[in-house]
């Protein structure tokens, strides 16, 4: 959590956790990231687009430019007029075949946006005419300040990391951020402190219901592979169920998981 939260780097975590009378190495950081980073980020994501209705009014587009190794990509973002980041694409060029593609990928999750408000680039207005919704898009001078204020939380994180190296680096660590920094940020500017604090006691339930049901999915599926290791007369049907079990545990999770954020978030939201 406190990785992807918070600013810090894989060994400033290392050494917060060793204030605190643990003992983990950066590498395992590394390793946790790598390894529930992705599933966490794409279960917040699943629970919060099916529950954004107010995300089809209007929509912020914008990219930025992201160095890998001295070349020059750029980092499409959709954000929505609350502020939340919708999703992210990395590509190599930002002409009309990038920001067709990038809309496209919004759309499929999030469906068609009744305002579409975008800078003059004219990659943006080539695809809109292509999809049809030309008559959508806003380009008025200001208008898109929304989603430059975006990037700021991925700039403070892109110099805390030093960089990146690889292209599906960049794109799997825009997703990832992009879901967590959705999940925390409660904008304490724009509410008073009481509403506040229960957008972030909602945050926190639905985090630690998060770790709770990934933690009992995981020592389940461990238990039925050490019972499988165990037995000495093993037959290919038993290897079957075993394995057909863990899966169906595993989607057993994966709903629970839906439910549970999905009320959190009503709730958050309601309050």
């Amino acid at each position: 959590m406190l990785y992807v939260r918070f600013p810090l780097s894989l060994r400033n975590v290392e050494d917060l956790l060793h204030e605190r009378g643990m003992d983990v190495s950066y590498e395992s950081v590394r390793y946790w990231w790598h390894r529930f980073g992705s599933q966490f980020a794409s279960q917040i994501k699943k629970c919060r687009a099916g529950g954004i209705q107010a995300s089809h009014w209007k929509w912020h587009l914008d990219e930025v430019f992201v160095k890998i190794n001295g070349e020059r990509h750029y980092l499409w973002c959709a954000v929505d007029h609350e502020g939340e980041v919708l999703e992210s694409y990395v590509t190599k060029k930002r002409d009309k075949k990038a920001a067709l593609k990038f809309i496209k990928k919004a759309m499929r999750r999030y469906g068609s946006p009744n305002e579409i408000i975008t800078d003059k680039l004219g990659s943006y207005g080539a695809a809109a005419r292509e999809l049809g919704c030309a008559e959508k898009q806003v380009t008025k001078r200001w208008a898109n300040n929304r989603a430059e204020n975006s990037h700021l939380p991925f700039r403070r994180r892109e110099r805390s990391m030093l960089g990146f190296r690889r292209m599906h680096s960049l794109q799997k660590f825009a997703s990832i951020h992009a879901s967590f920094h959705n999940l925390f940020n409660s904008q304490r500017s724009l509410s008073t402190r009481s509403t506040f604090k229960l957008n972030r006691d909602a945050a926190l339930s639905e985090w630690r219901s998060l770790l709770i049901s990934q933690k009992r999915i995981d020592t389940k599926i461990t238990d039925a592979w050490a019972r499988l290791s165990d037995s000495t007369a093993t037959t290919s049907s038993s290897f079957l169920l075993l394995l057909f079990l863990a899966l169906f545990l595993r989607k057993i999770r994966d709903l629970q998981q839906h439910f549970a954020t999905d009320a959190l978030h009503h709730l958050s939201y309601q309050r």
